[in-house]
């Protein structure tokens, strides 16, 4: 079986929300230094790399992240191609639906993805993601999740009320994608959060799947 990791790997250089936690790790005790194993202590912030947004991550007393409905999560898949574009509009998702059967998740494949590679440890605030009027086009057409190549949804630029209109009506959010190698087209996707209690998100494991 073919299986098309698109996870970032987590290290203590990559790229975080300005002014975020970003990653880090130490040891609690190490073979070398004499310990019977080796164990490693994390610190990060929920939402670094590839991670989901929990509805609770913009509304208050909404689901966690271990609350939400991992059928969104796991399940056919399209990634449309938005490279060599600024943003994602209504109207271009409007027209690939029109070209193609859309699956009821969509990840965006844009330039984004090479940030990854080319500079990974820099933000980049003029990344590529969703109108507000997309995020509303979502939510019209039925989908079950959506998710982008870089960390946010949404503008940099922009209100959180892209978050909002998704998150209200519990659409999936999974940001923090690699999908420099990924052809466009159908897939069958599987991630799944960090099931941590009263969350706000969590970093996931990503991964396509051949229909």
């Amino acid at each position: 079986m073919h299986i098309i990791d698109i996870s970032v790997t987590l290290h203590p250089q990559l790229v975080a929300w300005p002014d975020g936690v970003g990653f880090s790790t130490s040891w609690a005790s190490r073979i070398a230094a004499g310990d019977d194993a080796n164990v490693t202590i994390i610190y990060t912030n929920a939402h670094i790399g590839t991670h989901v947004d929990a509805p609770l991550h913009f509304i208050d007393k909404a689901r966690s992240i271990a609350e939400v409905d991992l059928q969104r999560l796991i399940g056919p898949c399209t990634v449309l191609d938005f490279r060599q574009r600024e943003c994602i509009t209504a109207a271009m998702l409007e027209e690939a639906k029109h070209k193609t059967k859309l699956q009821p998740r969509l990840l965006f494949k844009t330039d984004n993805s090479l940030l990854w590679h080319t500079q990974n440890s820099q933000f980049y605030p003029h990344y590529c993601a969703l109108t507000v009027e997309a995020a509303q086009w979502a939510v019209e057409n039925h989908i079950l999740l959506l998710g982008i190549d870089y960390l946010s949804i949404q503008r940099y630029q922009d209100s959180f009320e892209t978050h909002r209109i998704l998150l209200r009506k519990e659409i999936a959010i999974l940001e923090g994608l690699d999908l420099s190698q990924v052809a466009p087209g159908d897939y069958l996707l599987c991630c799944l959060p960090l099931k941590i209690q009263g969350a706000d998100g969590a970093p996931a494991r990503a991964v396509l799947l051949p229909l």
